[in-house]
């Protein structure tokens, strides 16, 4: 936030997000990487999505301040990608994404490789073999 705005906000009151605020806009930037298949959830969270509800929260978890967050993503990757080049990726659109929409400084972005999905492999075959 530049020192302007600052002061302005100061002047008028504090403004403060929820920590799910925070989740949804990193787990959303998360997911638009490439090579990213899906965000990793816990056994609740799944059973939630089964039900209809999908947790846009699920495979984030923050500490947010008041003026710096700490963000951890776990995720799943698609098969055959560099995972070093996503989770790069994926700390910068997220970084970018919370400190744009909500002044937050990011102070870090831990990104765990939960797992490696095989869906587009598979895909990519039935393809070959329809051709």
């Amino acid at each position: 936030m530049s020192e302007v705005v600052q002061n302005k906000v100061e002047e008028y009151g504090k403004v403060t997000f929820a920590d799910e605020v925070v989740a949804i806009i990193a787990g959303l930037a998360a997911t638009e990487v490439k090579g990213v298949a899906a965000m990793s959830g816990s056994m609740a969270g799944g059973i939630a999505e089964k039900l209809g509800r999908k947790s846009l929260t699920k495979g984030v978890k923050v500490e947010v301040g008041e003026k710096e967050a700490a963000i951890d993503l776990y995720v799943i990757v698609d098969y055959g990608v560099r995972i070093p080049e996503v989770a790069w990726n994926i700390q910068e659109n997220v970084k970018k994404a919370v400190e744009t929409m909500t002044g937050l400084s990011v102070v870090e972005v831990n990104v765990h490789v939960q797992g490696v999905s095989f869906d587009r492999e598979i895909k990519d075959e039935e393809g070959d073999k329809k051709q």
